[in-house]
């Protein structure tokens, strides 16, 4: 499978089980991994034969910015889900990043994978 990676995706929400973490909204980073549905795009080197990754980056975006979540698990499953449905993925890897969340914790994270990756 071919997959195509995104590191280090900053994007602004309201996230935290804490009151005083959903007072403003808190950047987060975001590390996806997407696997493309076919080999299709290697040989035709058409962008409307693969994933676009810029059109990813700004649905998650815009998603982050109207739905706000309590935990980052629930927030990297709405990612993950949305990745596989809205754009054909068959398989996704999806790391959610709070920075400077806890005293002398530089990064505080989940990762998930959903679909099924061909072996």
């Amino acid at each position: 499978m071919d997959i195509i990676f995104l590191r280090e995706v900053r994007a602004e929400t309201v996230i935290g089980v804490y009151d005083w973490e959903r007072l403003a909204p808190q950047t987060i980073l975001l590390d996806l991994e997407i696997g493309i549905p076919s080999e299709v795009p290697c040989h035709s080197d058409d962008i409307g034969d693969t994933i676009h990754y810029g059109v990813v980056v700004e649905r998650i975006r815009q998603s982050l910015a109207e739905q706000h979540f309590l935990l980052i698990e629930a927030l990297a499953e709405h990612i993950a889900r949305m990745v596989r449905e809205e754009f054909g993925a068959p398989w996704t890897k999806v790391a959610v990043t709070k920075l400077n969340i806890l005293p002398d914790v530089k990064h505080v994270g989940v990762m998930i994978e959903r679909g099924h990756r061909p072996r």
